[in-house]
């Protein structure tokens, strides 16, 4: 592996027109902003960018469209959300000559839950015919790794670099951390990245991140300057965000704070339904109180 991502890696929405198609127009723009937001990475392909419903040409497309972009700038986390083994090895295939830096692989995600061995034999598969490393995406309700088999995997499976732990459970997370001290832990507790870097995460990726990347940034900073005051400060603010964006249509949410922000308007794959009017105007004011709105910036306090 050339590189280890560490800090705040944005999964990227997919640029989906109003007929359901990919805009692919509109994946250089986005990623341009994410680096001058000076995001750390970008993850494509995962739940915010709705990776489930791309089919494996979209998803092809997908990713080189991203990694063309980012140009070699920043990495690139290529998310797979798929219900085989079989799937998701022909995913990885599809992207493992490209330039990314890993697989993002969530866990079956359809209602009949793997045993332990069958999980461990789904990732040793993966890692051992695409040759990439592979971050487990832990998010699957029903399908949810504890800290202990996330563990094992990663121990039995060398090329499982990390893991992306999401739900709101920080105790899990704590777990994990004390679990798998050398492995890459990043935090999806959306509303709780402050803590999560003060626990020692390596990084996040997580929507929060992509609908306000500056923010994300400044919070990641000023933790690392030991300005916690600065840095919950930043928190309560992006708590209000989060609880502007989080619901059942998420990735619409997290579009529209982004055409808020100047991006090209976008749209949820049916049949997710667009941000509602009530969840527009809570997300505009969320993103005013941040100061993310016209040509203010968020600065992490010296």
């Amino acid at each position: 592996m050339k590189i280890r991502p560490t800090g705040v890696i944005p999964p990227v929405t997919t640029p989906f027109g109003k007929d359901g198609e990919i805009d692919f127009r509109l994946v250089a723009p986005q990623i341009e902003w994410m680096i001058g937001a000076g995001v750390h990475g970008v993850a494509a392909g995962g739940s915010t960018g709705e990776g489930h419903t791309l089919d494996h040409e979209e998803y092809r497309d997908l990713i080189a469209a991203t990694v063309e972009a980012a140009r070699g700038r920043l990495p690139v986390i290529a998310g797979i959300i798929v219900d085989s083994t079989r799937d998701a090895i022909r995913r990885g295939k599809l992207v493992r000559d490209m330039d990314v830096a890993a697989l993002q692989v969530t866990p079956v995600h359809y209602l009949f839950k793997p045993s332990d061995e069958a999980m461990v034999e789904h990732f040793r598969r993966m890692a051992d015919e695409t040759g990439m490393p592979i971050i487990i995406y832990n998010v699957v309700p029903w399908s949810y790794l504890s800290p202990a088999l996330l563990n094992r995997i990663m121990n039995e499976v060398p090329l499982v670099i990390g893991v992306k732990q999401s739900a709101g459970d920080l105790k899990l997370f704590a777990d994990l951390m004390l679990m798998a001290p050398d492995k890459l832990i990043y935090s999806a507790v959306d509303a709780l990245m402050y803590p999560s870097y003060v626990l020692g995460a390596h990084g996040s990726i997580a929507a929060i991140l992509t609908a306000a990347p500056h923010a994300s940034v400044a919070l990641w900073d000023a933790v690392k300057a030991g300005n916690h005051t600065r840095a919950l400060e930043l928190h309560k603010q992006l708590l209000v965000l989060w609880n502007a964006l989080i619901a059942d249509n998420l990735p619409a949410c997290t579009q529209h704070a982004q055409a808020l922000q100047g991006l090209a308007r976008t749209y949820p794959r049916a049949p997710m339904p667009e941000a509602s009017i009530a969840q527009q105007a809570a997300i505009r004011a969320a993103l005013e109180r941040l100061g993310a709105l016209g040509d203010r910036r968020v600065e992490a306090a010296e």
